[in-house]
């Protein structure tokens, strides 16, 4: 019947599930010869009604670490109220289990029970930029305010750590408190949660007018900007800051403002402010002609004798995703042309296309001006999200 309900990965019937009786699902759950993505609906089809002698066996399926994890972590969500559990919670070797979800699992479980010792993890799990481990984290952390009262919390998280005063800025702005203070805050992780949460414009403009650093004051300006989107307001705090900018050695402004336009406005947390207010106050740009560029580039290839085949955008040449470039794929190596400016690069300096694309208008960028680190611009790449460098983001590609 089970399977029924369940006939393959990804396809469920929750209505079926919800009405099977629940001693035959948990007995299914404990069986871990089952398939776990039969499993975990089956675990979910148990909310609000676990048959209490069957606890002890799906306690064991939580606590066996060959069980697979997507299992694991919704038992701990359904079995959250099992005082019995925070022993096993509680012991050090759970800090040490890698598999995928479990330590933020194993944290918010804690929280839930009120294991105020769980507070310092907690934070640090809500400031990651990965949804799950940021809900995982505040939803741990609103559980132990829930039960002791956001005094109690805030006096178990430290102030030395960015990741403890990230929560701290958040759970003071949930209690009512006033926390403009943290725009000034060191680490720009820190001011950006300060900045997400500010909402009185009026504060914000007196802030900005009188804020002790420069990085303070952009904060203050890109927090009213997010709210109101008056980019004129921006430019004119920027220029009474006498428009500071992030000056990158190597960079010029040919190859800094399609860098500026096209990344500064997403750019992640850690991002140094200057380079989101740069972005705003930037004058609009004409778009890019990506078809008479390539055109231009492919006659140019043409008469040098390179034979190219039609270019291939970037998503479709590597199979998936989408970039900022397209791909000649000439006998004597690839050839890129991005689509945020007259921009080509090869793998190799002396590539014999490069004396024709350069005597066509392009700019070719050699392994010195594309190795020019951007600093300070945080990017998201594969995971990551850090500072690229000119050539990553002039041929950016991303699945």
């Amino acid at each position: 019947m089970i399977e029924s309900f369940v006939p393959q990965a990804g396809r469920v019937d929750r209505e079926g599930l919800a009405g099977v009786d629940p001693d035959r699902l948990a007995r299914y759950v404990a069986d871990a010869s089952h398939p776990w993505w039969r499993r975990r609906p089956c675990v979910e089809a148990l909310a609000g009604r676990v048959p209490e002698r069957r606890v002890p066996a799906l306690l064991g399926r939580v606590r066996d670490g060959r069980d697979t994890p997507e299992v694991r972590i919704a038992l701990l969500e359904l079995l959250a109220d099992r005082a019995e559990l925070l022993p096993w919670l509680q012991d050090p070797e759970r800090e040490r289990d890698s598999s995928y979800g479990l330590s933020e699992a194993y944290l918010l479980a804690r929280g839930r029970l009120g294991d105020a010792t769980a507070a310092g993890g907690l934070a640090v799990a809500a400031a990651q930029p990965w949804p799950r481990r940021r809900e995982a984290g505040e939803a741990g952390l609103d559980a132990l305010v829930a039960r002791y009262g956001t005094a109690a919390v805030l006096d178990r998280l430290g102030t030395d750590a960015p990741e403890h005063r990230t929560a701290r800025v958040r759970l003071r702005d949930r209690a009512g408190e006033d926390v403009t203070d943290a725009l000034a805050d060191p680490d720009r992780t820190v001011a950006f949660a300060a900045q997400e949460r500010l909402t009185d414009l009026d504060r914000l403009r007196a802030y900005a007018a009188a804020a002790p650093t420069v990085e303070a004051a952009l904060w203050a300006a890109y927090a009213l900007h997010q709210r109101t989107e008056d980019a004129d307001e921006t430019r004119a705090i920027d220029a009474k800051l006498g428009r500071p900018r992030v000056e990158v050695p190597g960079l010029d402004e040919e190859l800094r403002t399609p860098i500026v336009r096209t990344w500064a406005p997403w750019c992640e947390r850690p991002s140094d402010p200057r380079w989101r207010i740069e972005a705003i106050c930037a004058e609009p740009a004409e778009p890019v002609d990506v078809p008479a560029q390539l055109e231009r580039a492919t006659a140019a290839l043409a008469a040098a004798g390179l034979d190219p085949a039609p270019p291939v955008e970037a998503g479709d040449h590597h199979g998936q995703g989408e970039g900022t470039y397209h791909v000649y794929p000439l006998a004597a190596g690839e050839v890129l042309v991005s689509t945020l400016g007259r921009f080509v690069t090869a793998e190799d300096d002396d590539h014999p296309a490069r004396p024709a694309l350069e005597a066509a208008g392009f700019r070719w960028i050699d392994g010195e001006t594309g190795g020019v680190l951007v600093t300070d611009l945080a990017v998201y790449w594969f995971g990551s999200r850090v500072p690229l460098t000119v050539d990553t983001l002039l041929f950016h590609w991303q699945d």
